[in-house]
């Protein structure tokens, strides 16, 4: 008995250390300061990608501590994969605010940008004096797009690369019709932009009706989510003899099939608990990736 404790403990402590050596190596990699343009969260989805370290050192400690309590190898795996994807799984209101947030805001620069055309301002012109009074959850991006243009990229390209950036269909939107104007092909640019500035503010306007709705479905995911959770720990702790059938093999495999069950439940839980997004209008294919589009030593959209 001793032996295995001693050995789980040394199991414990060599997963701290390969996290923390992880975490000193990763510190002490050096990447390129990005531009104003280029400090955003590049899509939704990787909001939470910044603290991602501390998810894997959280990650390897609950399935060290698990594996001590239970001496479950599977126990340890769903722990790490559990304290991994809930944070993301429970992020529903966190998403869906943000993406308000983000339409509410292209919305209002979209109108900013019809003013100052109005107002007897060139296409480009206007995009660069929009950049300052931009709402901030789409300003970094509008912010590198004024950057490319003032850093002599071509203007379709430069729109393409905020496109991608934004990530956003009704930014899409937006920059067809200024692609179109771009081109010369497109009339009463003003006009135009004024229905995308009134769509999207009808569409926001939806999204927060449905987001009062669904607030309701968000809490019973997380009270759901938080019973089946709870009862697991409890049975470990008070009823063990009751779980004694998991700790052979094939009881292992068996847990791996039920985790595997409540895992798939979980997932479809917090999608039902997000409004889904609509297609982009333009495809991710284009920006100025390439040598000769992207100005010299402009770290900012050299990755889009």
């Amino acid at each position: 008995m001793v032996a295995a404790v001693t050995a789980q403990l040394g199991a414990l402590l060599g997963l701290l250390f390969g996290a923390g050596a992880w975490l000193a190596v990763d510190g002490l990699v050096r990447r390129p300061r990005p531009s104003s343009g280029a400090r955003t969260g590049r899509r939704l989805g990787q909001l939470t990608g910044g603290t991602a370290p501390v998810r894997v050192v959280a990650a390897v400690a609950a399935a060290a501590l698990v594996g001590l309590w239970t001496r479950w190898p599977v126990a340890a795996l769903l722990a790490a994969i559990a304290v991994w994807a809930l944070p993301e799984l429970l992020a529903g209101a966190r998403v869906s605010g943000q993406a308000q947030a983000r339409l509410e805001a292209v919305a209002s620069w979209t109108e900013s940008l019809r003013g100052t055309l109005q107002a007897a301002a060139g296409l480009e012109q206007a995009i660069v004096a929009t950049a300052v009074t931009t709402p901030e959850p789409i300003r970094p991006q509008v912010a590198g797009l004024a950057e490319a243009i003032q850093a002599g990229v071509r203007l379709p390209d430069a729109l393409h690369a905020f496109a991608d950036e934004l990530d956003h269909p009704d930014a899409d939107r937006v920059v067809a019709a200024l692609l179109l104007a771009a081109s010369g092909h497109a009339r009463n640019l003003a006009d135009q932009l004024a229905a995308l500035a009134a769509a999207a503010r009808e569409q926001a306007a939806a999204r927060r009706r449905i987001q009062t709705e669904w607030a309701t479905t968000r809490t019973s995911v997380r009270v759901i989510i938080a019973i089946t959770l709870v009862m697991a720990v409890a049975m470990v702790a008070f009823n063990r003899d009751f779980l004694a059938p998991y700790d052979s093999a094939g009881g292992q495999l068996i847990l791996a099939v039920v985790g595997a069950m409540f895992g798939a439940g979980y997932w479809w839980l917090a999608r039902l608990s997000r409004i889904p997004e609509p297609p982009r209008v333009l495809a991710s294919s284009r920006g100025f990736a390439k040598a000769d589009a992207v100005p010299a030593g402009d770290p900012g959209w050299g990755g889009v």
